[in-house]
């Protein structure tokens, strides 16, 4: 495990140095996409379709589109600008009880870790929330976006961080159709709650699979066993003479240059020069090497 960033937690005057990792990682099986014709794995580009080009790093900037077609432009400069939370702080707001705290708000989960010498600042803080029962909000900043927090114990030796949505962003569902008032049979509910203690367990994450994801691994390896493989095709290293290159873009030069300035060149090239330049026999294995048009945008 690799820290994401080095930073502090922080609850009134106490700083406690920490480290960040995440907690959870998916474990999908992630496909590459490749040609069908050749097996080549497909490139995306950065491309501009007014300009019909690829654009570079430096020809990219952020644009918040208010209507369709009509943007606002914004630089760097300005976000940078723009108050927040110190980028490696995690500044506890408040404790509340965990059960006040809907899973919903719920979004990463990360793993907080005490750096040298900050052992009994964690711990003392890790128990103090242990006897509590309660739950600390902070406000965070990872990846330059501000985010709110609960910061919790975690199988009673960690601290867990887990980042939060903003109540604006989780909706109300006012417009689904749910049922408000529906008469119900006691013997349906008493047979309902029947079923649900009949199918009630202990929670062990570890028993629940996920099938899509064992099968397509399955497939997968039984498609190695029976060598059904395809390979990149090998691109063919090009040399290339600089002397010659530099003697091709001499001539091409001169050829894309008017009569007058032909005539000039030659005349200084001296009475009953000759324009026809002299060129070497091409090694063995050497490639001319022409510029074509810029690739089509992959969609």
């Amino acid at each position: 495990m690799r820290p994401l960033w080095n930073g502090t937690l922080t609850f009134g005057l106490v700083v406690i140095p920490v480290r960040l990792y995440a907690a959870t990682e998916r474990k999908s099986v992630a496909f590459h996409l490749i040609h069908d014709a050749c097996h080549t794995p497909v490139k995306y580009m950065k491309w501009c379709q007014h300009c019909a080009k690829e654009l570079s790093p430096g020809e990219i900037i952020k644009a918040y589109e208010y209507q369709k077609g009509e943007y606002v432009v914004v630089s760097e400069d300005e976000m940078e600008a723009i108050p927040g939370p110190d980028a490696h702080a995690i500044e506890i707001l408040d404790f509340v009880k965990l059960d006040e705290v809907d899973p919903v708000y719920y979004e990463k989960s990360f793993f907080l870790e005490p750096r040298d010498g900050a052992e009994k600042a964690y711990a003392l803080l890790l128990n103090s929330m242990k006897e509590e029962g309660k739950v600390a909000l902070a406000r965070v900043a990872i990846r330059a976006k501000e985010t709110l927090a609960v910061v919790r114990t975690y199988r009673d030796n960690f601290i867990l961080m887990e980042t939060m949505f903003w109540a604006d962003e989780v909706r109300a569902g006012d417009e689904l159709r749910v049922p408000v008032e529906v008469a119900l049979d006691n013997r349906e509910k008493a047979m309902a709650r029947t079923l649900i203690e009949t199918l009630s367990a202990i929670f062990e994450p570890a028993k629940y699979k996920g099938r899509q994801r064992e099968a397509v691994a399955e497939l997968i390896r039984r498609k190695i066993q029976g060598k059904e493989i395809v390979r990149e095709p090998e691109v063919a290293v090009q040399v290339i003479d600089l002397m010659e290159a530099l003697k091709r873009s001499v001539e091409k030069a001169k050829g894309e240059k008017t009569p007058v300035e032909a005539e000039e060149a030659v005349g200084e090239a001296g009475p009953g020069a000759r324009a026809r330049p002299r060129r070497r026999r091409k090694a063995a294995g050497e490639h001319e090497v022409e510029a074509g048009p810029p690739p089509p945008p992959v969609q």
